[in-house]
């Protein structure tokens, strides 16, 4: 895009910045927030703010689905772009396979410019890539992070596909955004700035072939006939009855307004040039390292390593509430990273620490689905990553607690000084937990599952829901020195 015509987008009058100034003006230093816990509000959020956007969106994803989800933002971006708006989008390229024509078809148009984070050279046969350069290529960007004209934005833990907004019949996501305005929009505009320059984020025009001249006008024929069948249209509609964005711009959302930091790695980790101090989990660590009571944490690939173990375990002899809550080996969507984390459960259980796995499946869940008027699978699978200290501090970002987020993955999030928000967090932690999830208990030096239906208790002397291949699998993974690619 030229300077003439960037200035041109900047200078366009912007409803959003309007609507939200008097909020902003009265809470100076703070943001106001909004969790995101239900899938199909997330998702009308990203594409009513997508509607209401007249300058710049920035976009910045580690997964971009081309399935319902995806091509209902994709033509949200494509409409902004032809009102004028400057869109950017950065995606991680480890997750691209299959949507280099649709990305190509994009980028042509004159106010949508794509660049790839660490891409894979070889566009075809991506794993010769991993033969020759898999020290670069083994670091992603984990990032999320959706802005509207720098005023508001949305960060956390859902990727952009049909599983991560309740859009699909295989098993969902159990995932968390927060929406955010006043500075934190700043930051996190700031923060996309320096990735989208780094380095790592490659245009796409170096490559991949030039789009045909009718690319995107296909491309927009084949997105609009995508979105026109039973579950497409019901889902639409979910998107417009939405009242979350409307209720922003008219000044009826209800706030949590509070001091909000963003964290987040530098984009160099990406190339492996970063320095210990630049690490985004330096700086987690001095906020757990002020931990005096509790511990809520949410994590569904955890892998504490003996230092991380270490830690938790020092916390809890210390007379801290330490609890933790992960994917049953049921419920993981990666066996591998689940013996990373097995083999730590006996030491972390001897300490004090509470360890609590997400189900796949709960009558609870399965009573709130049919609530909704959902079909199809109500299994789940943990993929939030939040943790709350003291009921007076949030975390809500990508980052999981394993040796991938902490060494090689660039990974961003919130830290939200709310007790509000923070409570709030913790109470649905104790209040939720016991109904959709198993918790771990040691009786002498044997393992066993407590799972709990309305009154009833059922205990489990083996890891449940699972096969005795799966748990073969896990216990030898768990023997190998791999945790530093977990």
């Amino acid at each position: 895009m030229s300077v003439t015509a960037q200035e041109a987008t900047l200078s366009v009058a912007c409803p959003l910045q309007d609507s939200l100034a008097a909020l902003t003006r009265t809470h100076a230093d703070e943001s106001g927030l909004v969790a995101l816990d239900g899938g199909r509000d997330s998702l009308a959020a990203r594409v009513l703010l997508a509607d209401a956007a007249t300058r710049t969106l920035d976009v910045q994803y580690y997964i971009w689905r081309n399935d319902l989800s995806g091509n209902i933002l994709f033509e949200a971006l494509r409409r902004a772009a032809d009102r004028g708006v400057r869109v950017r989008l950065l995606l991680d390229d480890n997750n691209t396979v299959g949507l280099d024509p649709i990305l190509a078809a994009l980028d042509s148009h004159p106010r949508i410019e794509i660049r790839l984070f660490n891409p894979f050279r070889q566009r075809r046969w991506r794993w010769l890539g991993y033969l020759t350069d898999f020290s670069r290529l083994n670091r992603r960007m984990h990032n999320k992070s959706f802005t509207a004209d720098a005023q508001a934005t949305i960060i956390g833990g859902r990727n952009i596909g049909d599983e991560y907004f309740d859009a699909g019949k295989q098993a969902l996501f159990v995932d968390l955004d927060v929406l955010g305005i006043g500075p934190v929009a700043d930051a996190v505009e700031e923060d996309f700035e320096r990735y989208w320059n780094s380095a790592s984020a490659i245009p796409a025009t170096r490559l991949l072939p030039a789009a045909p001249a009718d690319a995107l006008a296909d491309f927009a024929v084949a997105a609009n006939a995508r979105v026109q069948g039973p579950k497409a249209v019901a889902h639409l509609d979910s998107i417009q009855r939405s009242a979350l964005v409307r209720d922003l711009l008219a000044g009826k959302q209800a706030l949590a307004w509070a001091p909000t930091h963003l964290v987040s790695d530098d984009p160099k980790k990406g190339l492996a040039h970063e320095k210990d101090s630049d690490l985004m989990v330096t700086r987690l660590a001095r906020i757990l390292g002020g931990m005096e009571r509790e511990l809520y944490a949410i994590s569904p690939y955890f892998v504490p390593t003996s230092r991380g173990t270490g830690f938790f375990c020092s916390r809890a002899r210390e007379g801290l509430h330490v609890a933790v809550l992960t994917n049953a080996l049921e419920a993981t969507d990666v066996l591998a990273v689940h013996s990373g984390y097995a083999k730590r459960r006996h030491k972390l259980l001897r300490a004090g620490v509470k360890l609590y796995e997400l189900r796949r499946s709960s009558p609870a869940r399965r009573r709130w689905w049919r609530a909704q008027g959902f079909h199809g699978s109500s299994a789940s699978s943990l993929h939030a990553k939040t943790f709350s200290v003291d009921r007076r501090r949030l975390f809500i970002g990508s980052f999981n607690f394993d040796q991938r987020s902490v060494r090689l993955n660039t990974e961003m999030g919130l830290v939200i000084d709310s007790v509000e928000m923070a409570t709030a967090s913790a109470d649905a932690f104790v209040h939720d937990v016991q109904a959709n999830a198993y918790e771990v208990r040691l009786r002498g030096h044997r393992l066993e599952w407590i799972e709990r239906n309305e009154d009833v208790e059922s205990i489990h002397r083996t890891e449940p829901g699972s096969t005795i291949w799966q748990r073969v699998f896990v216990w030898i993974v768990g023997k190998l020195p791999i945790d530093w690619l977990l």
